[in-house]
């Protein structure tokens, strides 16, 4: 569970109801196993209607976030919103541009994500797409480590990145992978062009899924005896050439 602070939190059956029908940003909701009722009922039918990321949780987790009555729910409520890919691209092009976007496939560590965003929206990346599930949640912890990037640059999220990479590639944006699973070397790609850039886990970089339908997957060279790159200087790496192009 990422560290959060008491402001990214809105508690209590109603008060989570109303924070949906307010139209807040929720990043997720944390529901105690076995909850029933009329209310709770009301809850879920909202959730699925707003497509919310739900997590059902023991009491004990949700008495560790919240100290007072929380009845069972706790939303985590994004302090800035979040955008539509699709409107997003198409405004873009509008302006002129060709689209730059970042893909981050899994990047949980609010910190790293933090630090990316920064790069991202100094070097000029249109928008940053994450995953529903499975990332980092736009906290006061990411904002300040983006120095406040954050309220600058785009973020959707959305619930498949395959079926947004096909929507990419569908308004002509090609598609790169940085991985150290592949051959080409980064000083041997050409960038050009509207593009998007998958950045891959901590763990275990980009999914095999993604790079399958990636247009050209590269690696940044290392002669050092550490075998990795954190993620955010790894981002910073890649952003940059594809820009340098």
């Amino acid at each position: 569970m990422n560290k959060t602070n008491t402001e990214d939190l809105v508690f209590g059956i109603r008060s989570v109801i109303e924070a949906i029908n307010e139209g807040k940003t929720i990043n997720k909701i944390y529901l105690q196993k076995g909850l029933t009722g009329d209310l709770i009922k009301e809850l879920v039918i909202l959730i699925h209607k707003e497509k919310i990321l739900v997590q059902k949780v023991p009491v004990q987790k949700l008495n560790h976030l919240v100290k007072k009555n929380h009845q069972g729910v706790i939303a985590m409520i994004s302090p800035v919103p979040y955008h539509q890919l699709e409107w997003l691209v198409q405004a873009i092009y509008e302006k002129g541009e060709d689209p730059f976007i970042l893909i981050l496939d899994r990047v949980k560590d609010v910190r790293n994500f933090g630090a990316i965003s920064r790069t991202a929206e100094c070097l000029g990346v249109h928008a940053i797409v994450l995953p529903n599930k499975d990332s980092a949640l736009i906290t006061n912890d990411a904002i300040k480590t983006s120095a406040g990037a954050l309220f600058k640059i785009p973020v959707c999220k959305v619930n498949s990145l395959s079926s947004s990479i096909d929507f990419l590639k569908g308004y002509g944006l090609k598609i790169f992978a940085c991985t150290e699973k592949s051959d080409i070397l980064i000083n041997k790609i050409d960038g050009a062009g509207p593009k998007a850039l998958i950045i891959g886990s901590e763990e275990d970089g980009v999914d095999s899924q993604l790079l399958k339908i990636s247009d050209v997957s590269f690696k940044i060279p290392m002669t050092g005896t550490i075998a990795s790159l954190n993620v955010s200087v790894a981002s910073g790496i890649a952003i940059h050439q594809l820009l340098s192009n």
